[in-house]
């Protein structure tokens, strides 16, 4: 068992503590970010590469003048990773950004020596990318989107409760081969198989959204578990739009799922993860070395539900949740 306590106040003190001088800028230095990503290049409406240079902005580095960044994005091919990975590391940034398990697992591969901060919502352990989270060693670090496995049985065991006579649950899966997303469904189905409830597994096939929702309706599932990965928070609009269209109460990853119209979500705050992704990314371009630095853990994660949406299902919010829940949008 991994100790995943005993180091994350010494993480959140990190991030408010001021840099000594010493750790300031290098006057007249260009800094340079490299960013590692499977999914299409986001547009202007948010993803983290637009969040991440909003934040490095607040820290000091902006892109033109002190900052500049090198990203490659596989659009969903996964065999093109490999590639992209060996080509952002010629470049040899001060930094690589991955993002996802699949984008990490080739970083690792293209480079041993150019510092790696990740984002992913799986165990990096159980996935083999590092020896522990307050050790990881090497160049590899990051930060983690769920605190605990991928956080899948929790969040079915809340859609559960707010849809209670589902027995049938539709699991939307991501068309990803990767280690990551194969814990996440082995999670699920473990939530599932304890809680008795059927679970239809359906994978998004080259962006089909439109197929994918028709096989779910076909089997009659009563309610939609949306995998945790970054295609589906790309795409939430579309995802959103079909679950409504076939009146799915459905449960995402993000808020930001559920301010676009989503039901509910469980998880942490997507913006806030997005500004510790770049914490770590300015104390290396200080000097920090990975290795020194823990891999960050949420402290807090969000249960947020959209009202509006549960009486466009004809949903009675239950009291149990509403209690809980950590905003309520209406």
């Amino acid at each position: 068992m991994m100790d995943r306590r005993g180091f994350v106040g010494t993480v959140a003190a990190t991030l408010l503590a001021i840099p000594l001088a010493g750790e300031a800028q290098q006057p007249g230095r260009i800094y340079r970010l490299g960013v590692l990503s499977l999914n299409a290049r986001p547009t202007s409406d948010g993803g983290l590469n637009q969040w991440l240079t909003t934040y490095l902005r607040e820290l000091g580095y902006v892109e033109g003048q002190n900052l500049v960044v090198e990203a490659r994005f596989a659009e969903g091919q996964y065999d093109r990773l490999a590639g992209l990975a060996r080509e952002i590391a010629l470049i040899k940034p001060d930094v690589i950004v991955a993002i996802g398990t699949s984008a990490i697992q080739e970083g690792k591969l293209a480079t041993t020596t150019v510092p790696i901060v990740f984002l992913t919502n799986v165990d990096p352990v159980a996935a083999g990318l590092v020896p522990s989270l307050a050790q990881p060693g090497g160049n590899v670090t990051g930060i983690l989107i769920a605190p605990e496995g991928t956080l899948a049985g929790k969040k079915l065991e809340l859609l559960r409760e707010f849809v209670p006579r589902a027995k049938r649950i539709a699991l939307l899966a991501p068309d990803d081969p990767g280690i990551g997303f194969r814990l996440q469904r082995e999670e699920v189905r473990k939530a599932a198989a304890s809680l008795g409830v059927e679970l239809i597994v359906v994978t998004v096939q080259g962006g089909d959204y439109a197929g994918a929702f028709a096989a779910i309706g076909a089997a009659r599932a009563a309610a939609l578990f949306v995998g945790a990965h970054s295609v589906f928070l790309r795409d939430r609009k579309q995802i959103i739009g079909l679950a409504a269209k076939y009146r799915l109460p459905a449960i995402y990853e993000w808020p930001q799922h559920v301010k676009d119209g989503g039901l509910m979500s469980y998880g942490a705050s997507d913006t806030e993860t997005y500004r510790r992704v770049a914490v770590y990314v300015d104390r290396i371009f200080k000097g920090a070395r990975p290795s020194e630095l823990p891999i960050e853990q949420p402290s807090k994660l969000l249960l947020v539900i959209n009202f509006n949406t549960a009486k466009a299902l004809g949903l009675t919010l239950p009291q149990s949740l509403l209690l809980r829940a950590d905003e309520v949008i209406q």
